[in-house]
């Protein structure tokens, strides 16, 4: 497991790497929400009322924040994250 902190315009994120057997499976936490890869279900999040973005095909922090975002809960809409925008803006409005 790898945890890293990645400095953002609007404040620093956390990332979460796990090593897994085809693929890593990816996290970043910025203050209010996440963006994570194609490993974790969009349904929860909405479920739960989380702040969240998908992106897929990933397979470093790197790869994360320059990807296209796939995916996004009710909550992270509200705040104007929308399918299309890199989610290193995603994180951005996440502060």
């Amino acid at each position: 497991m790898l945890i890293e902190q990645i400095p953002l315009k609007n404040g620093v994120a956390q990332g979460l790497k796990f090593d897994m057997p085809h693929a890593p499976l990816l996290v970043i936490k910025a203050a209010r929400g996440f963006v994570m890869c194609g490993y974790l279900d969009m349904a929860m999040a909405n479920r739960l009322g989380d702040i969240a973005a998908k992106v897929t095909g990933v397979k470093t922090f790197e790869d994360v924040l320059n990807s296209k975002i796939i995916e996004a809960s009710e909550e992270a809409k509200k705040l104007g994250i929308q399918v299309g925008i890199t989610g290193r803006e995603a994180l951005e409005k996440m502060f």
